[in-house]
């Protein structure tokens, strides 16, 4: 399995800058895929999530209202649009996934804010707004 973010960088305040999480060798039809941030010296902090097979989302406060997760099925590619972006948002934004299906096991119900449940995870892709 691997994922693979990209389309970080730099941007003023107020501008707008999609990251992609490209999966391979796993589903994301029958996944869910959430991204989460990291501050230097912090741990990953949720950011947004979404869930199989309907799409349902979940986001962080912080980000609620100027960031939107989505996913391409046939493209096996999750999105975060991010809008109105502040200095506050800068940090390494990574996504994860983790299949939460099959035929055998059913459903695996878990909370998309826990980092710890995600199996997978990418490389991380740095993303600076500056003031």
């Amino acid at each position: 399995v691997q994922l693979v973010e990209s389309g970080g960088g730099l941007v003023q305040a107020g501008g707008s800058l999609r990251v992609s999480c490209a999966g391979s060798g796993l589903s994301f039809r029958t996944s869910a895929v959430g991204w989460f941030r990291r501050f230097p010296g912090k741990e990953r902090e949720f950011v947004a999530a979404v869930w199989w097979p309907d799409g349902t989302t979940d986001y962080a406060d912080s980000v609620k209202g100027r960031f939107t997760i989505s996913r391409d099925n046939d493209k096996n590619t999750v999105y975060l649009q991010m809008n109105t972006l502040k200095p506050e948002d800068t940090a390494v934004y990574y996504c994860g996934a983790r299949r939460v299906w099959g035929p055998i096991t059913g459903v695996y119900n878990f909370n998309m804010r826990d980092r710890n449940e995600y199996v997978h995870w990418g490389q991380g892709t740095q993303v600076t707004v500056s003031s």
